[in-house]
């Protein structure tokens, strides 16, 4: 069977590098995409903003905080999708075999590309080399064999990297490879594996795999796999999102509603950046708790139409919230999930009433 040839690219800082391109005053200071007053919180930062501990959902107060000369701008999600479009444009000259994560990132299969490259590391330089060209723009990318991989490679020396992950490698790489660089993996769960002595891919390949799904379910499965390198998922043109959210582990549990309601906004304004970065649709909106004693719950409430604003988003999710009983406990985590896109049922019809002008009224 022929071996793979994946690719991921990760366009660098893409907001805020799209704004120091369009305005040469902002190059090379720190600038951050958001909201700088009240609860807003930051879309994207530039490497110069980052330098000073700066990411994206950081409340505006907190960047501003720790770096004070820093610029604010607000976002141009037209423009961003735009250049997006182009930059996908590029990725089609090589491959049909794309699949978008983002507005700023896509896995490309290139085992047989357009241009008849036979390496996958050139294909890699040669679209990096046109988005700097033809776009102003700075992407780095990661080479592999499979997805997991390639992700893993394209963070490996940003910004502007380009890394090769070759067959080689793979076992030295991955055992190496702290377990929070794995893909799938973020704080909650890294913490969990801290606890049972999971620190790195060396630690986590001398588990058995049932003993990681018991642990962390079906994904157990896929960790089980990645700690050998292996990644069957195909790169899938057209791929249909199912859900779309954020969630944030508090420093210290709480149960005073106010706190609870500016954490809500902080994770809010975060999924609605990511609903107009990846132009998702969903009716349904789902708020997760977790309290101190680490039981979970939801709440969700279903809409007749998919959420187009976030005045929207914003009632339903503190609707929900105020509906919730915490019976004394305290929470340490809050989440919220845009889901039941209508692009996900490619067999449902949506039906549409016209009630007229009395029935709206009522």
């Amino acid at each position: 069977m022929e071996q793979r040839k994946i690719i991921h690219i990760d366009m660098d800082a893409f907001y805020a590098s799209v704004e120091q391109r369009d305005h040469p005053e902002y190059r090379g200071r720190p600038l951050a995409v958001g909201r700088p007053e009240g609860r807003g919180v930051v879309a994207a930062a530039s490497y110069e903003a980052r330098r000073y501990g700066i990411r994206s959902a950081m409340p505006s107060v907190t960047a501003r905080r720790l770096c004070p000369e820093l610029i604010f701008i607000p976002g141009r999600m037209e423009v961003y999708r735009e250049v997006s479009r182009q930059i996908h444009r590029i990725f089609r000259e090589y491959t049909d075999l794309v699949e978008p994560i983002a507005f700023d990132e896509a896995f490309l299969d290139v085992t047989r590309n357009k241009k008849g490259i036979p390496l996958a590391v050139d294909v890699a330089r040669a679209v990096k080399r046109q988005i700097r060209d033809e776009l102003g723009l700075v992407a780095s990318a990661g080479v592999s064999y499979n997805k997991f991989l390639a992700k893993i490679a394209s963070d490996y020396r940003k910004p502007d990297g380009l890394f090769t992950i070759p067959p080689g490698q793979i076992e030295e790489f991955v055992a190496a490879l702290p377990i929070e660089r794995f893909f799938g993996i973020g704080e909650v769960t890294a913490r969990k594996m801290h606890g049972m002595g999971i620190h790195t891919g060396a630690d986590l390949r001398l588990r058995d795999e049932a003993e990681l799904v018991r642990h962390f379910g079906k994904a157990g499965h896929s960790y089980y796999g990645y700690a050998r390198g292996i990644d069957e998922r195909e790169v899938t043109p057209n791929r249909i999102r199912k859900s779309l959210g954020a969630e944030t582990t508090f420093a210290e549990d709480t149960d005073d509603r106010e706190q609870l309601r500016l954490e809500l906004s902080a994770v809010r304004e975060e999924v609605w950046n990511r609903l107009m970065r990846h132009e998702f649709k969903g009716k349904t909106v789902v708020l997760k708790l977790k309290f101190d004693n680490f039981r979970q719950i939801t709440r969700s409430k279903t809409l007749f139409a998919p959420v187009n604003s976030a005045e929207t988003l914003r009632q339903v999710s503190e609707e929900l919230l105020a509906a919730v009983d915490f019976r004394g406990r305290k929470i340490r985590l809050i989440g919220l999930t845009v889901g039941n896109s209508p692009e996900a049922c490619t067999e449902c019809v949506q039906l549409r009433f016209d009630f007229g002008e009395s029935a709206r009224n009522v």
